[in-house]
């Protein structure tokens, strides 16, 4: 099984937090589908013949294209690659943009799944953000898409925004299990170098929440989540029974896509290979058939290291027989060896050949990564 990623790097103004390549460039949309149509014949060989089970359209704003664009795109993989029957095909949309017609002309494409960037459902911090949609916007895109056919429905949100509060957050929870949804994706904002927030709260604008609010946060979340019947598969997602996303599923679990479009990865197993992040660039190098991506190939300790990062943060943790017929004896050792420290404070446990984080350890997840990676 492998899947294909493909990344519509358009947005129509960008928010605070954002350091995703992306641009404000929409008069460039049609030159780009005509390009990412070359470059998906260039690669058709990438995947080896393997059976599509996900197709993932990112960004970006992927719902800022429009039914013609998606379906020449759908023409082409569909026509170079054997798609299963019970593929997993989503988009990832903007709230304000998914109106009823919108909706309808998508449910027709193969799209089976939908994943919403609400990020916030209170006004404010959605202005803060900069968010072009507000509150009812957002909740209007979910009864939207439910009532275009859609029951495969995720929502991006954010905690620790600035001036958050606790109660503030457990608003937003309830509000979004209210919507009858089927995932959820809840990330704790990070301010990234360069960013406008990040320039905020350089200069003092901005009241920033604390690490152990921002602990509880992720608490509450997990709490209510489970009462509401979610499960916890990864640290940042959720989802009701059956409805995991198999697309990030796939990236956990080590399997080879293709990634298409500017600034795009790919990973055959053996290496790792990124595109151009240039809408202009990449449009000239495809079209001049030169070379429009970096490939690097991953060593042992790379492949264990990537592994070990994504294993640990899922529900299923690592497996340690599977990492010691994959990577060997020794790298097997190294790992229970660093870990050993966090098994003792009871951050992590083994069981059944598997090593999980406790909700201590999740805490500090990023701290036991650290420990685990082999330089």
């Amino acid at each position: 099984m492998a899947g294909i990623y493909i990344h519509i790097p358009f947005c129509m103004q960008r928010c605070t937090y954002c350091d995703f390549y992306t641009e404000v460039a929409p008069q460039y949309i049609p030159a780009l589908i005509d390009s990412m149509v070359k470059e998906i014949n260039i690669r058709k060989d990438y995947l080896q013949n393997s059976i599509i089970n996900t197709i993932y359209f990112g960004g970006g704003t992927p719902s800022i294209l429009n039914y013609e664009q998606f379906n020449t795109i759908f023409g082409i993989i569909y026509n170079l690659f054997t798609v299963a029957d019970n593929a997993e095909v989503t988009f990832e949309a903007n709230p304000d943009d998914l109106t009823p017609e919108f909706l309808t002309s998508m449910h027709s494409l193969p799209f089976n799944r939908i994943s919403i960037g609400i990020q916030s459902f209170d006004d404010t911090d959605l202005k803060r953000i900069n968010r072009r949609h507000s509150s009812q916007q957002a909740i209007n895109a979910v009864r939207n898409a439910k009532q275009a056919g859609f029951d495969n429905i995720s929502i991006d949100l954010i905690y620790g925004l600035p001036f958050q509060t606790l109660a503030s957050w457990e608003k937003q929870l309830d509000m979004a299990v209210s919507l009858g949804i089927q995932h959820i994706s809840a990330y704790g904002l990070t301010y990234e170098e360069g960013t406008v927030l990040w320039n905020q709260r350089e200069k003092g604008e901005l009241e920033t929440v604390d690490e152990i609010i921002m602990n509880e946060m992720y608490q509450m979340l997990r709490d209510k989540l489970k009462q509401k019947g979610f499960e916890a598969y990864e640290i940042s997602n959720f989802a009701l029974p059956l409805f995991r996303s198999k697309h990030n599923s796939s990236y956990w679990k080590q399997e080879s896509y293709l990634g298409i479009g500017p600034s795009a990865h790919s990973y055959d197993l053996v290496s790792r290979q990124w595109n151009i992040s240039s809408i202009k660039a990449y449009i000239k190098a495809i079209n001049e058939n030169s070379g429009f991506f970096e490939r690097e190939l991953l060593s042992l300790n790379d492949r264990y290291n990537d592994f070990v990062m994504v294993s640990l943060r899922t529900s299923e943790g690592i497996d340690v027989p599977h990492l010691e017929k994959e990577f060997g004896t020794e790298l097997a050792e190294y790992c229970l060896r660093n870990i050993k420290t966090f098994m003792d404070s009871e951050q992590v446990y083994y069981s059944e050949g598997k090593l999980r984080l406790t909700p201590q350890g999740i805490q500090i997840s990023n701290l036991i990564l650290i420990q685990l990676m082999k330089v």
